[in-house]
């Protein structure tokens, strides 16, 4: 399952009344989050039921398309069932005492989600898309690539409208797994990510880190200056604000865009080049809270570069593994032993006279605690009966070993094994 983007053309009428459909979708939610809230045993049935209520009670609620509720409400639901989770797992596996993620009220929703009715796409052309509900969106024009002419109308299970700085977008969601067939390269590489590289990897090559946020910080200081300036304490906001604040969110929008797309750019290349690819198991959000580091981290897009390692080795076909990052740049990767050293210290001088970057020779570590997880996993496939097995890097049960069952994995490893 995957998404198609399209920006909307439209009037401004058309544009004002995709608010209103926000708005009215967010207004379900909350009240479908109250509903849980002060009742007791209510489950996912109980909140879609309680979406024809409010439509009686609110002829707001009603103009908007029973789908769109009903998603409304399982974005509640959504929130609820994490929350169950949390409660569940212990502290030692990364929730916190007193922080289980309790279901917030929204605020500021940018987004209404329609099912398989509420909207009707050109069949011929398929440039156009009506929503056929009562809040009065209408005919819209779609901008963007060509994608979907190439699906059926049944594959589309939902739509969804988004409100952007730069516009408005509609998404269709496609129920078909993409996959592609790449000639194996029949190699293997560790990655380590970091803030002097974006990553190093085991054959000693390194990607520069594109800081995009520290470039563009002295222009979003200065429009934040002038966004500050033109609302005065005490006063109504005027347009003049408005106008600045739309110019310091799409200077925002721009370089998060430009951090994903060079992480989709770098992961597409890394998997297309390898078959194995090794990576560390990092926790950012425990990461980001060193505050000397913080903002480095979240500037480098560690985290959009592994989402896109995963997609693209389930989308061609290769094994991507997250091995926990434990050690991995105090082990040396040609003796093994233990060799200490502090976060300021780049380069990785063991006792039995092996020196080399300490990225790369992390990256080194890596590889070679995948290959042996993988070993390992492949031994206790033979020993049990064939089953659905996924294990995570350390051997247990849990999947971080992306795209594909694991002994469909070991099976191709036997096939077509990587160079030593």
């Amino acid at each position: 399952m995957f998404i198609i983007e399209y920006k909307i053309k439209a009037k401004n009428v058309q544009y004002r009344a995709i608010d209103e459909a926000i708005r009215t979708a967010q207004f379900v939610r909350n009240k479908a989050l109250r509903f849980w809230m002060d009742n007791e045993k209510v489950n996912k049935y109980d909140l879609n039921k309680y979406c024809r209520v409010l439509a009686q009670e609110y002829p707001f609620a009603k103009n908007l398309n029973l789908t769109a509720r009903q998603a409304s409400a399982e974005r509640a639901w959504s929130a609820i069932s994490r929350f169950y989770k949390n409660c569940k797992r212990s502290p030692n596996k990364g929730v916190e005492d007193g922080k289980k993620g309790f279901p917030k009220f929204k605020k500021n929703q940018r987004s209404v989600e329609y099912k398989r009715s509420g909207w009707k796409l050109d069949e011929q052309t398929k440039k156009h898309i009506t929503f056929t509900d009562k809040k009065g969106i209408g005919r819209l024009k779609l901008i963007g690539s060509r994608d979907i002419y190439f699906y059926s109308l049944d594959h589309i299970r939902r739509v969804r409208l988004i409100r952007r700085a730069d516009g408005y977008y509609v998404q269709f969601c496609i129920a078909i797994e993409v996959t592609e067939q790449v000639e194996p390269t029949g190699q293997a590489v560790g990655l380590d990510v970091g803030l002097k590289y974006f990553y190093a990897d085991s054959n000693g090559h390194t990607e520069p880190n594109s800081r995009f946020y520290r470039q563009g910080e002295k222009r979003l200081n200065r429009l934040n200056c002038c966004k500050s300036r033109k609302c005065l304490k005490g006063q109504k906001q005027s347009k003049n604000y408005h106008k600045a604040r739309k110019r310091y969110a799409k200077l925002h929008l721009r370089i998060s865009r430009q951090r994903e797309e060079y992480a989709k750019r770098l992961a597409c290349c890394v998997i297309r080049s390898n078959d194995w690819v090794a990576y560390e198991d990092l926790q950012i959000k425990n990461l980001v809270r060193n505050r000397h580091l913080s903002k480095s981290i979240s500037d480098a897009g560690w985290y959009q570069f592994r989402k896109w390692m995963e997609y693209f080795g389930k989308k061609f076909g290769k094994i991507t593994i997250a091995v926990p990052p434990h050690f991995t740049s105090q082990d040396c990767p040609q003796c093994g032993k233990l060799s200490p050293k502090s976060l300021s210290n780049r380069t990785h001088n063991c006792s039995c006279g092996f020196c080399e970057d300490r990225e790369v020779a992390a990256s080194m570590t890596l590889l070679q605690k995948a290959v042996r997880t993988v070993e390992h996993t492949e031994t206790a496939v033979r020993l049990r009966s064939p089953s659905i097995v996924e294990v995570n890097a350390s051997g247990d049960t849990a999947s971080t070993v992306v795209g594909e069952i694991l002994l469909q994995q070991v099976e191709s490893l036997n096939e077509d094994p990587p160079d030593s």
